[in-house]
């Protein structure tokens, strides 16, 4: 009788591993990055208004490299939150990824959503208003400054804080709709000082902010989101730019910067206001989102034509 073969060893089917959840981060994380922001915040207000009581310069001489120390201080901390707790890479993490689309389709989605929101401020008449930025950007060297800040850094930072850190962790616990719409919230509020505490421009902002949310939802890439910002913001300098050239033009001149000026109003003046009670370090100083055409200024505008 022949011996029986051995019978084959049973191997075991691999576990299968869940998929990771994303999001990873939760609403402690952002509990603790809201708390370090608000206290950044306060410091760099403190310390430049203290700064400028001191000495004599123009204020964007101080509130830009304290708004790249207030950036650098927020890109911190939420890489320690990442590295530190999660043992996770910053970038990786953030969705820092191509976006599957190219960069001109990118940069024509922000270019047309500059020219809507246009469209918007004179549906609600936006107001002739003075505000912060009205005075940071009637300075030219301001104006050259902040316009490379704002087509660069600016839409880079905060659409990492914005898009890709706020806005994932709120889409998954109200779903797409809903939080996309809720992360543009405080992103159009953080503007409201800058802006002069204008609703209209606020609301404004909120529309931009969440059209770069549902760019970030659709193609699952933060950077897409920051293309398609720092291309809205770009619209917003190069039309300021021609008015401020020709100040007395035609059709371009009277493209107001987010707080309404009329075209035939562009100062040069330089700003004197110095000193501690002068210096607002708690809203950007970049123009963080409203080219708009207001209203009065285009009343203006069909006047002079007639």
């Amino acid at each position: 009788m022949s011996p029986k073969p051995p019978e084959p060893d049973i191997i075991a089917p691999p576990e299968l591993t869940p998929p990771e959840s994303y999001p990873f981060w939760g609403y402690l994380d952002l509990a603790g990055f809201v708390m370090i922001a608000l206290l950044a915040v306060l410091v760099e207000s403190f310390l430049a208004g203290a700064f400028l009581s001191v000495v004599h310069v123009k204020k964007f001489l101080i509130e830009l490299p304290a708004q790249l120390v207030l950036y650098a201080v927020l890109l911190w901390a939420l890489s320690t939150i990442f590295r530190r707790y999660y043992g996770r890479p910053f970038w990786q993490s953030l969705r820092w990824v191509p976006a599957g689309l190219s960069d001109a389709v990118l940069v024509a989605c922000g270019v047309m959503l500059a020219f809507a929101v246009m469209g918007g401020s004179v549906l609600l008449k936006t107001p002739d208003i003075d505000s912060p930025m009205k005075d940071l950007l009637s300075d030219r060297t301001a104006m050259m400054l902040v316009a490379v800040f704002g087509i660069t850094l600016g839409p880079l930072c905060e659409e990492i804080v914005f898009r890709g850190f706020l806005q994932p962790l709120l889409v998954r616990s109200l779903g797409a709709v809903a939080g996309i719409l809720t992360a543009a919230v405080p992103f159009g509020l953080l503007h409201l000082q800058q802006y002069g505490n204008s609703w209209r421009h606020v609301l404004l902002i909120t529309m931009a902010g969440a059209a770069f949310g549902w760019m970030r939802y659709r193609t699952g890439s933060t950077k897409a989101a920051a293309i398609m910002h720092a291309a809205y913001n770009g619209v917003f300098f190069v039309l300021l730019a021609v008015q401020q050239a020709a100040p007395h033009a035609g059709a371009p001149g009277f493209i107001s910067t987010g707080s309404a000026e009329h075209s035939q109003h562009v100062r040069y003046q330089e700003d004197h206001q110095y000193g501690a009670q002068s210096y607002a370090g708690a809203a950007p100083v970049t123009p963080a989102a409203v080219p708009v055409i207001s209203a009065a200024a285009a009343e203006d505008q069909q006047q002079n034509d007639q």
